[in-house]
């Protein structure tokens, strides 16, 4: 991958979406990169729409809006409808959903990677409020943005009080489904992870 990553996190109001995105921020900022972060929330806390936007960049950061995305994260329907046509370069954009809530449609020029994220978090640790931690994992996993073991910590750092154990398993566990999963295709990737 490139210097800079411009990265779109996006789902539904109370995935975690928001934390997901200040420790990426954070996370990169430990590993000596320049970041900006930005939110925005749907007209609800929960249910309604939640996208962040993280970039990332050796240079300077001139413009704090990500214009065009290098890695998308849909954790929902509704975002990857609404985002996977904010792609200006097709192919060249790491696409990843959630197959638990996301079944396409999958058009291979998109290169869309899926992963049932939030169904391992409520099968595998048996939360599913950690979904968010284990995107990040498959993120990071199969980008190589941010040093292992500095995302490690940054969640540890800012993870809610009590969490951080539980956060870092769930990172971990993204790990392990990005290398167990080819995240090719829907079908291929929850076949692979069960």
């Amino acid at each position: 991958m490139g210097n800079r990553q411009e990265i779109l996190l996006t789902g539904a109001g109370g995935q975690g979406l928001i934390l997901a995105s200040i420790v990426l921020a954070q996370a990169a900022v430990n590993d000596n990169k320049n970041v900006v972060q930005t939110q925005s929330y749907g007209p609800e806390a929960r249910g309604g729409a939640s996208m962040a936007g993280v970039i990332i960049d050796i240079d300077t950061i001139e413009y704090p809006k990500v214009v065009n995305p290098t890695i998308l994260l849909c954790l929902n329907q509704a975002s990857f409808t609404k985002y996977l046509p904010r792609i200006k370069k097709i192919g060249e954009c790491v696409v990843i959903v959630d197959s638990t809530f996301v079944s396409g449609p999958f058009r291979d020029e998109y290169k869309v990677k899926s992963y049932p994220i939030t169904r391992m978090a409520k099968e595998e640790i048996g939360k599913e409020v950690v979904a968010n931690m284990l995107a990040l994992g498959v993120l990071n996993a199969s980008t190589n943005i941010i040093d292992r073991e500095i995302f490690r910590e940054s969640i540890f750092e800012l993870a809610p009080k009590g969490s951080g154990e539980l956060n870092q398993k769930a990172f971990d566990l993204g790990y392990s489904l990005y290398k167990h999963g080819s995240g090719q295709n829907k079908e291929e990737t929850i076949q692979n992870s069960q």
